[in-house]
């Protein structure tokens, strides 16, 4: 006797447009809520306290060795590429500044925070929905955004702005090691801030805050969506990944473009 399951898989798929068309429709509806919540929300408190430590306080390492290693290979590339060109490499300092925090230290950070908080975001509540939790509070009259999204969402903004700028420290730091040992660059001369402006420093915190919440968001509506047992739940964990990736990407563009004429470079 066929189960649930095998009869779920043999009705037919939905096109590529009709799933898409759905999946945004339903992450459409689950930020509204989201919103709503955060002002009319009755969840319990400490919740987003709770949701600090997980997503901030357990990605700081992962974080930090990885904008390390990111900081110092951009720097090293760029003073090969530099050195190709001109022999002087002291504007290196300032243009490496100003390229970290307006576009490298968000947007290339914001991929492996999505890796780390966006998996175990899906995990957490698409578990929750396998097991019939998120049932169980349909039942007593809670909302699942309400109790399990909107933590999360305003955990993620806040501990994704903070793990992003202090990503860009790092990445900065690293950089300044590898300036300084490999390409004998002056330290008081790579220390140079002046090409940075308030424009860039603004764009790169909207970034972070903006990316924290679109991780959160996509990662929530995956979990929400879960169906089919633990299988199910590495399915729905990868799509967030990929739908979180692919979401930051594109909120990169729009950013980027839009601030180009608000915060010219």
């Amino acid at each position: 006797m066929p189960t649930k399951t095998d009869a779920e898989a043999e009705v037919r798929k939905p096109g590529a447009f009709q799933f898409y068309a759905e999946e945004l429709s339903d992450l459409l509806r689950v930020t509204i809520r989201t919103f709503y919540y955060i002002v009319r929300g009755k969840r319990e408190k400490g919740d987003v306290i709770r949701q600090c430590f997980e997503i901030g306080n357990k990605s700081m390492f992962f974080m930090a060795v990885t904008m390390a290693f990111i900081g110092a290979i951009v720097l090293f590339q760029m003073c090969m590429q530099a050195k190709r060109i001109i022999p002087d490499l002291t504007m290196i300092g300032g243009m490496y500044a100003k390229l970290l925090i307006r576009e490298l230290a968000p947007s290339v950070g914001a991929m492996p925070f999505a890796t780390r908080v966006g998996a175990g975001i899906a995990a957490e509540i698409g578990s929750m929905v396998v097991t019939e939790q998120t049932d169980a509070l349909r039942m007593s009259g809670a909302d699942p955004v309400d109790y399990l999204v909107v933590p999360r969402f305003v955990a993620s903004v806040i501990m994704g702005t903070i793990v992003l700028v202090l990503g860009a420290g790092i990445a900065y730091g690293a950089g300044f090691v590898v300036g300084v040992t490999t390409f004998d660059i002056n330290p008081n001369t790579f220390i140079n801030f002046t090409s940075v402006k308030g424009g860039d420093v603004a764009l790169g915190l909207i970034k972070c805050v903006c990316y924290g919440g679109i991780i959160a968001l996509v990662s929530s509506q995956r979990g929400l969506r879960t169906f089919g047992g633990s299988e199910g739940v590495g399915i729905a964990t990868t799509q967030a990944v990929v739908g979180s990736l692919f979401a930051v990407i594109v909120a990169n563009f729009i950013l980027s473009s839009v601030g180009h004429f608000v915060f010219p470079p």
